[in-house]
């Protein structure tokens, strides 16, 4: 007779792998890193390079002190790095940048185990660990490099808006302008302080033409890259279109400007890239549509209500710690399984 052998689950195979996975990501966020470069200048493309070679360096050394097998070349790293530098201000310190990145690989990833077992999304948790640290390098916004921004409008009329933008925001913070870079009040800020005139216009919002992280600002090219994820079967609808939804629709009954809501700051990026993590998030769509809603929610309260103009990383992080809840209460019943 036979031998029988029997092994436990998966028996089912697919061709995709953590890196083919992990590669598509990056290629969904080639056109945020496009913009990036083209709005805020050539600074943007050094962060982000800075931010991706300090997490994979952070990974291999401590996979190597701590004999841990090497998962450099499964590419999660990179990602982490992209996510964390497009989170951050395009005129952040350097050193700053790699702090965060340390945080993010190190205590955040890695500390607990590696990929798949980190508890919250290590990108997000770096940024609000910089935000707590680094409060005025972190808030230190960048308007768009007039060089840089000649595909949108003159340069003239670029250079006439940035002195104006970084006069505001001279009187908010004491920043001042540098050589290379203009600080300016973020559309979230001019929200805030019902400053509804200086508001760029909506057009200018969906290209990017504004001041916020180096990553966040073209929602045109975060949802080019949202639209791939979801072509490829990367990520799923439910939760980036429950997410974006609640914000427009629970910002607009609290009569906040719901477009502008849902425009700006890190609500795309945050949506299709970060509350999308497979480790983070829950596993079922039911879970994944309350995720985004809960995301949703806090994100609005967080803007309108709290103290600090933006919302998404302290809301997504929170619903990281919510998930196995969640996972909880909307697991499937196995097939032919009876409740004992």
């Amino acid at each position: 007779m036979t031998k029988l052998t029997v092994s436990t689950s998966p028996h089912i195979h697919h061709e995709a792998t953590t890196s083919r996975i992990m590669l598509d990501v990056l290629i969904a966020l080639i056109p945020a890193f496009a913009a990036a470069i083209m709005i805020f200048g050539v600074r943007a493309a050094a962060v982000t390079c800075v931010c991706v070679a300090s997490c994979v360096f952070f990974e291999w050394i401590f996979e190597k002190i701590t004999k841990r097998e090497k998962t450099i070349g499964d590419y999660s790293a990179c990602i982490t790095g992209v996510l964390l530098a497009f989170n951050l201000p395009v005129t952040i310190p350097i050193w700053q940048a790699v702090f965060g990145s340390a945080v993010a690989i190190i205590l955040v990833k890695q500390l607990f185990g590696g990929l798949g077992k980190n508890f919250a999304n290590p990108a997000i948790t770096a940024r609000v660990v910089m935000f707590l640290a680094f409060s005025a390098t972190m808030t230190n916004w960048a308007s768009p490099y007039a060089e840089t921004s000649w595909w949108i409008y003159p340069i003239d009329s670029v250079a006439a808006n940035l002195g104006a933008a970084g006069g505001a925001m001279d009187a908010l913070t004491g920043a001042t302008a540098g050589a290379d870079a203009v600080t300016g009040a973020t559309p979230l800020v001019l929200l805030g302080q019902g400053r509804f005139d200086a508001l760029p216009s909506v057009w200018h919002m969906i290209l990017g033409v504004r001041g916020g992280s180096l990553g966040e600002t073209s929602n045109i090219a975060l949802l080019i890259g949202g639209i791939y994820l979801m072509a490829r079967r990367v990520i799923s609808w439910h939760t980036p279109l429950t997410y974006i939804a609640v914000v427009t629709g629970l910002s607009g009954l609290l009569g906040a400007e719901p477009v502008y809501h849902m425009l700006a700051g890190g609500l795309f990026l945050g949506a299709f890239f970060m509350a999308t993590d497979y480790v983070t998030a829950p596993q079922t769509n039911l879970g994944r549509i309350i995720f985004g809603a809960g995301a949703g929610l806090f994100t609005v309260l967080f803007r309108i209500y709290g103290n600090y103009p933006e919302g998404v990383s302290f809301a997504i992080l929170l619903m990281n710690i919510l998930t196995p809840y969640i996972n909880r209460i909307t697991e499937t019943k196995p097939l032919g399984a009876v409740k004992s």
